[in-house]
């Protein structure tokens, strides 16, 4: 879909190059549902016949990126019906999908778009010590194979509470944090087996059984899957870092509630935390440390920081809400924005397509009232690739998302 969005307020944010400073009075054009110039009104040239959009006393931003959410394996409102974040019949889910269970009519995925959230990375839940394969997913389509940007992003592991909850109920490993770490060294040990066997097999031509579960970790132990650690403690996160020194993977810690506790020692092993959700109550022994501080102390520290609502703890509209407050607590203002775009975008791989706006990148773009951090401001039209696919109406006071079942004919 082709559109130029003019003379709003906006902010590319800043890219691993640099540069990313907002324009006063700029336009973004999209072409082809990529991105294709952004600069000043009078620099970018909008080609006859492109829909103009006029974005006159607004803010225009990359759509936000949710790093870490269950959207349509857990949909709101189902019950258990509803509830497919956790296949809870095996300590080792590394074979299993989440995209295999995303129902894109999830509300959830309007409430995204209602907040600026055109991207998601819906991974398993934390039932498992191995939980499975995540999925970046864009928040509109009719099928999830039509919303898919990447499958899959990551590999989903759990430290703590709940494995230790499921399997403990069920007087099986793992039913501590011994046994919780015990099941994913076990599992890493076999798949550094398995890939020298393979290897072996491969160079004798010989015949050689696959396990789906194993190839997914060989990914991991071979660099092209990050390991998406659940870790609230600063007990456990220690325990994530010692396994992934261990076996030399790339992890990201998830949740990270008490990681300020051990700030110096992430940013020395260069480790991202995307760290939340922040609007919980300390509902359990693992979120008696929990701080709106948590981002600023990590970000000041030197780590990558993003944000994320663990849709549906937190509703992912609050997305930006989280940042605002984590402003409030500490965290700089700039950074702030970053942890719901680029930041996010950059862990888990996706920014080359997502994340900011520069030329190549999708034509995900969402124009707000005013400042986003600020709790009054709305997100009035959003597009994924160039499409509208939500939209405000400022005097009627409702929002709407577009029917993904409608073809233009």
């Amino acid at each position: 879909m082709d559109v130029a969005i003019k003379s709003g307020y906006v902010v590319p944010l800043a890219t691993a190059d640099g540069g990313g400073e907002p324009i006063d009075g700029g336009t973004v054009l999209i072409t082809g549902g990529r991105i294709a110039a952004v600069g000043p009104d009078a620099e970018v040239e909008v080609p006859e016949g492109v829909r103009v959009v006029d974005a006159a006393g607004r803010w225009v931003l990359p759509g936000f990126v949710e790093a870490h959410a269950h959207l349509g394996v857990h949909e709101e409102a189902e019950g258990w019906a509803g509830q497919d974040t956790n296949e809870m019949t095996d300590p080792n889910g590394a074979r299993m999908r989440a995209l295999d269970a995303i129902n894109p009519a999830d509300t959830g995925f309007g409430d995204a778009l209602a907040g600026g959230v055109t991207t998601a990375v819906v991974k398993p839940g934390s039932g498992n010590p191995i939980g499975g394969q995540t999925a970046a997913v864009k928040c509109w389509g009719r099928s999830v194979d039509d919303m898919l940007l990447r499958h899959p992003v990551s590999v989903k592991s759990a430290l703590g509470e709940n494995p230790k909850r499921v399997y403990g109920e069920k007087k099986q490993l793992p039913s501590t944090r011994q046994g919780v770490a015990a099941v994913i060294r076990d599992a890493f040990t076999r798949a550094q087996d398995y890939r020298a066997k393979r290897a072996k097999a491969a160079e004798e031509s010989a015949p050689f059984d696959r396990d789906p579960a194993l190839e997914v970790l060989v990914r991991v132990l071979d660099g092209e899957l990050p390991w998406c650690q659940h870790s609230h403690r600063a007990d456990d996160i220690a325990t994530a870092l010692r396994l992934a020194d261990e076996f030399g993977y790339r992890v990201i810690l998830n949740h990270g509630t008490e990681a300020h506790l051990l700030a110096d020692e992430i940013a020395r092993r260069n480790v991202p935390v995307i760290t939340g959700p922040l609007f919980t109550t300390r509902s359990k022994v693992e979120l008696r440390q929990r701080t709106l501080a948590n981002p600023g102390i990590l970000a000041r520290a030197g780590v990558t920081v993003a944000l994320t609502t663990d849709h549906p703890v937190v509703p992912i509209n609050f997305l930006v809400h989280q940042a605002t407050l984590s402003v409030k607590e500490g965290l700089d203002r700039a950074e702030a924005l970053r942890t719901i775009t680029v930041n996010p975008a950059a862990m888990m791989g996706l920014d080359d397509r997502v994340g900011a706006l520069r030329p190549g990148l999708d034509g995900d773009v969402v124009i707000w009232s005013g400042d986003p951090l600020d709790v009054m401001s709305r997100a009035l039209t959003v597009f994924i690739e160039g499409r509208e696919v939500y939209s405000y109406d400022e005097e009627r006071r409702e929002g709407q998302v577009r029917d993904p079942y409608y073809r233009e004919s």
